[in-house]
């Protein structure tokens, strides 16, 4: 079971979201939207220049920008910096809030570029357009901060925001205006420590035996002796005895390791814990440092309530705090990385028992129908329906949605809800949904958000869960939901987890992954 720990701590990440139809010919591919136009991966210097000349004929105050802002486009085959697939990426969140935290710093089309943002809008802005829009930004806001006047491009781009060369450096671009919360200074201690350890000698890759053969308690391997060091390295154990036996005093260094990083806890060192533990210490600083960039980005009123759902998605994990407690955590699934669950900030209105599940159409034409084909009874022994040309599952223990779900409108139609699939729970990397949160503890979230409701006993929970027919109840007092993406936390006992980069989003942010080649 995956442990997210209790903090104040909540990511809103907005998103916008553009769609886009497809015009090829040999020396261009880009994607058309009304009047605007959106490259991508072209080589020709002619389409670039013509994409440049429309964007800053029609954002005319930018234009004396355009050298710098189509610098950060030279030599690069990504297409759009800002964005990842439908979404704008963290970087350009982070410059967002960077910018607009930074005092007398006027910026051109602020209001444009606040609608990128803000996902009730219902401006439509082009690919290129967006993204031109925030490189233009970056190049506002370099020029306000830049004091070495150095020159712009990509690569200093990357370094400015995410590559602090030391921890020193770290710390003295922090400035404590009362927006910064613990998790931040719990991650920053802890970098400390590894920045420490990255600088002596003694992280030493574990070599083991081939083939490798999972060890157990009361096993005699070289392994045993390195994993040993490793773990005091980490300060899962208290001495190293260099032993070679998996002896009591490993096995709870093993728990404590298993637990603070999400793996089931039970004492099995297999292959893949192996390969966790020699992840170079120097890749772990970096994943501190991005999940504190992670932290500043986030917009402080956010955080002013009581009562919340946090989801974390590399940790697969769900706190319920009210009052300020933590009352409730569970284990959820999220979505595949074709599937993702959005990263936003949303607000719970609705809990609906015994739901309906009216199936996607893309789930019916990819998956469906060829199972109505090859069985004419599919829809009756799977309890479906066909209403309005619609199929629905109907309520009961079978539903794909299980006995509840919580609503959040927002413009993915993603929420929460009950799974009947439970052993899904046992795997360790949960990535199983077309987007949904499937949480574990459902039917317990349920009954405690309906605490301060006194007409929902649990009896009356129970009914409406068992239910033939949907029971939909709206919150007099909507839930803050916040669905998150750290890869590194740290617990209260200041223990740090690292957690997968499931959906590569630390990938994208890594200056020396993200640099392309000229």
């Amino acid at each position: 079971m995956r442990t997210f720990y209790s903090f104040t701590v909540i990511l809103g990440l907005s998103f916008f979201v553009s769609s886009f139809a497809t015009i090829e010919n040999d020396n261009l591919k880009y994607k058309k939207t009304s009047n605007t136009i959106s490259f991508k991966n072209s080589d020709n210097d002619d389409v670039k220049e013509n994409i440049s000349n429309d964007f800053f004929k029609r954002y005319s105050d930018l234009k004396k920008y355009k050298s710098e802002v189509m610098s950060l486009y030279k030599n690069r085959t990504l297409g759009t910096i800002w964005y990842d697939e439908d979404e704008i990426n963290e970087f350009g969140s982070i410059l967002y809030q960077k910018a607009k935290k930074t005092n007398d710093l006027v910026i051109p089309y602020q209001k444009e570029i606040d609608q990128l943002f803000d996902s009730s809008s219902d401006a439509n802005f082009s690919r290129t357009d967006a993204d031109m829009l925030l490189s233009s930004l970056y190049v506002v806001y370099t020029k306000k901060n830049n004091a070495d006047k150095k020159k712009i491009a990509y690569d200093a781009m990357l370094k400015d925001f995410l590559n602090y060369s030391t921890i020193e450096e770290a710390t003295a671009k922090v400035e404590d205006d009362g927006n910064l919360y613990d998790q931040y200074y719990k991650l920053q201690d802890v970098l400390k420590k590894y920045k420490k350890l990255e600088r002596s000698s003694k992280w030493k890759p574990i070599v083991t035996e081939v083939p490798y053969k999972e060890l157990r308690p009361d096993a005699v391997s070289s392994t045993i002796a390195q994993v040993r060091t490793r773990l005091y390295l980490l300060g899962d154990l208290k001495q190293d005895s260099k032993s070679d036996f998996y002896d009591r005093e490993l096995m709870d260094a093993v728990m404590k390791y298993k637990v603070r990083n999400g793996f089931k806890p039970n004492y099995i060192l297999a292959e893949e814990h192996i390969k966790e533990m020699n992840i170079p210490v120097s890749d772990k600083v970096k994943t501190l440092m991005l999940n504190m960039e992670r932290i500043r980005a986030i917009s402080p009123q956010l955080v002013n309530n009581d009562e919340f759902v946090m989801v974390n998605v590399p940790s697969y994990e769900l706190i319920y705090v009210k009052n300020g407690k933590v009352v409730l955590t569970s284990s959820v699934f999220v979505g595949s990385p074709l599937t993702k669950t959005t990263i936003f900030n949303g607000e719970i209105d609705r809990i609906v028992f015994s739901p309906y599940w009216t199936v996607p159409q893309s789930i019916v034409d990819n998956e469906l129908k060829l199972k109505i084909a090859a069985d004419k009874n599919y829809l009756a022994e799977h309890n479906m329906e066909v209403v309005n040309g619609q199929v629905r599952q109907k309520p009961g223990p079978g539903n794909s949605l299980g006995l509840v779900k919580f609503m959040f409108p927002n413009p993915d139609d993603i929420y929460m809800h009950d799974t009947p699939s439970k052993t899904l729970f046992d795997f360790e990397k949960r990535t199983f949904s077309h987007g949904c949160i499937n949480v574990k503890m459902a039917k317990e979230l349920a009954a405690a958000m309906l605490q301060d409701y006194p007409e929902w006993t649990q009896e009356k929970i129970d009914k409406a869960m068992a239910g033939k027919v949907e029971n939909s109840f709206k919150l007099s007092k909507k839930v803050p939901i916040y669905i998150c993406y750290f890869t590194s936390l740290v617990n209260e006992n200041g223990e740090v987890g690292f957690f997968p980069d499931v959906y590569e989003k630390d990938a994208e942010l890594n200056p020396e992954k993200t640099l392309t080649a000229n």
